[in-house]
């Protein structure tokens, strides 16, 4: 059983981001899934989507949270992901604003989906850190954005 005690960084952080790609290229990222109620524990054990046993033994300053890489070694990572995913609504308010939003979002390796006009962006890290990489662009108006929080379905 792998035993994780501290959170390495997020998944968007440049220094990760080069490696992590890498190895989604070779088959070596596994996830850890959890739901949006967990990410205040510090202390539990699960199964990742290949079917590692982990430990998790976090410090209370290190939070989980979607996108956090816990394992990173040549050959293998470990990100989490949280199964209620959050989306960034970002709407270009003409071509070449859509196509320098699409130039970011590709260049950044942003997981998106579309939605009409819209652009949605996965969040797995704070919104802030996605919203400091289109300042020009939201500042100026050219793109609105806002949150599109999961869908609730009833029973």
């Amino acid at each position: 059983m792998r035993v994780i005690d501290r959170i390495l960084g997020s998944r968007l952080d440049e220094a990760l981001a080069v490696r992590l790609h890498h190895l989604e290229h070779h088959d070596g990222v596994d996830f850890f899934t959890l739901q949006s109620a967990d990410l205040g524990r510090r202390r539990l054990r699960a199964t990742t989507g290949k079917g590692e046993e982990i430990a998790l033994a976090l410090p209370r300053e290190q939070p989980l949270f979607d996108g956090a890489v816990l394992a990173l070694e040549r050959d293998y990572a470990l990100i989490v992901r949280v199964a209620e995913q959050r989306w960034l609504r970002l709407v270009p308010q003409d071509k070449a604003s859509a196509v320098e939003l699409g130039y970011h979002a590709g260049n950044l390796h942003w997981r998106v989906q579309f939605e009409g006009d819209a652009l949605l962006v996965a969040l797995e890290a704070p919104i802030e850190d996605y919203l400091v990489r289109l300042a020009g662009l939201v500042a100026s108006g050219r793109v609105q954005s806002s949150v599109k929080a999961p869908e609730v379905t009833s029973c």
